[in-house]
């Protein structure tokens, strides 16, 4: 089992659209290796300044205007939204004690000037290893949209909480761990937003995610559609510290919501502007009027050759904090207002294999960031 690495977990998907098409044709490496050298080409845009991370990652500062989001074809006309139309105000109480640690990034000496925005240069090794995992995929929102009870989850693990009532975003805190995985199977922490009608169902979704590749990267950042901002974080970063079982808990604050007047869905990492999807990605029916359900936890994908990894900090949700993986400060945005508060409604839990992972939902709490709290996870050792 390799060490792992921790990343910003990006996704844009929409169920309409997705078409996995298998093809038996064979391609020449040589062929192969011009195909990437052109992908590289054209998705690492002109850097204007470059950094050199101390895990050997190098970040780009690029034009905002020529970033690789921009290839979108209904993109093309695109004006960029630099602040949302409303900053929303939400409980910051970050602290270390309640909320697990300090901010999980280190860029020391690296700013990029203005005008620009900073970005992961990309690699041969992340398109080839990226690949590798798209093809494994997440499930789980493809689960959430379908009413098929016989649907294939084969290899896939969940421990949720999923919050099922009209909203226009949401935000939490989630724990940051280094499960260990081989390089066939990941284990991830996100919240997920979704929204539409199993043809029309859309969703976006931030976290992290742990992977055998070290160096996959995001999901879905090497895709056109997101439109970045900020000049301090990254898609594809690596998170720390981790935390410590037993000990020093770090944290990482996830919040996206929808601009009430430009229909753009926003994220933020801790209080950090990181960028938007564009509107115009969405249907009216799916995203475009919002969204029908937010879910928290973890997921964790492998082979069915191999016994499955294990998810969070690897022990079971009745440890409690300090010992299992956690997701606090749930609260979500109930009118198209950019205001945040504590759900009235309960959640409900998730999870496939309990007997591997399990989730333990926090009902009442005399702290308000550890209402509808999520304590989740296990070894693993399923097959």
């Amino acid at each position: 089992m390799s060490s792992s690495a921790r990343f910003l977990l990006l996704t844009f998907s929409a169920v309409a659209i997705i078409v996995v098409a298998k093809s038996h044709r064979t391609i020449s490496l040589e062929k192969e290796e011009k195909e990437l050298v052109r992908l590289l080409n054209s998705i690492n845009k002109p850097a204007i300044n470059s950094f050199q991370t101390e895990h050997g990652d190098v970040l780009d500062c690029i034009d905002i205007n020529k970033q690789l989001a921009f290839d979108h074809p209904l993109l093309k006309n695109h004006t960029i939204q630099l602040r949302p139309t409303n900053i929303p105000e939400w409980t910051r109480n970050n602290s270390s004690r309640k909320n697990g640690g300090s901010m999980p990034f280190r860029q020391n000496g690296i700013s990029c000037p203005s005008g620009t925005v900073i970005v992961k240069r990309t690699t041969q090794e992340d398109l080839i290893l990226s690949k590798l995992l798209k093809s494994m995929g997440s499930k789980y929102s493809t689960y959430v949209s379908s009413k098929d009870k016989n649907l294939n989850l084969t290899g896939y693990h969940f421990a949720m909480a999923v919050y099922t009532h009209t909203n226009y975003g949401a935000k939490v805190n989630l724990s940051i761990w280094e499960p260990k995985v081989s390089p066939t199977q990941f284990s991830s922490a996100s919240m997920l937003i979704a929204g539409g009608p199993k043809e029309q169902f859309q969703s976006v979704r931030a976290g992290w995610i742990a992977d055998g590749f070290i160096k996959t990267g995001c999901f879905n950042t090497l895709c056109p559609g997101f439109v970045q901002v900020s000049k301090r974080v990254p898609l594809g970063i690596i998170l720390e510290p981790v935390s410590v079982y037993g000990g020093l808990q770090s944290a990482v604050g996830i919040l996206i919501y929808k601009d009430g007047v430009t229909g753009n869905w926003w994220l933020f990492v801790h209080n950090e502007m990181v960028g938007y999807w564009p509107n115009s990605l969405f249907t009216k029916t799916g995203l475009g009027h919002g969204a029908d359900m937010v879910s928290y936890g973890g997921e964790v994908y492998s082979p069915v050759n191999e016994k499955s990894p294990s998810m969070g900090s690897g022990h079971f949700p009745d440890e409690g904090y300090k010992k299992a993986a956690y997701v606090n400060g749930f609260e979500v945005v109930c009118n198209n207002d950019s205001i945040f508060s504590v759900p009235s409604l309960h959640v409900k839990l998730f999870a496939n294999t309990p007997n591997c992972y399990k989730a333990f939902h926090v009902v009442r709490a005399y702290v308000r960031v550890w209402f509808n709290a999520l304590f989740y996870g296990g070894p693993g050792g399923c097959v």
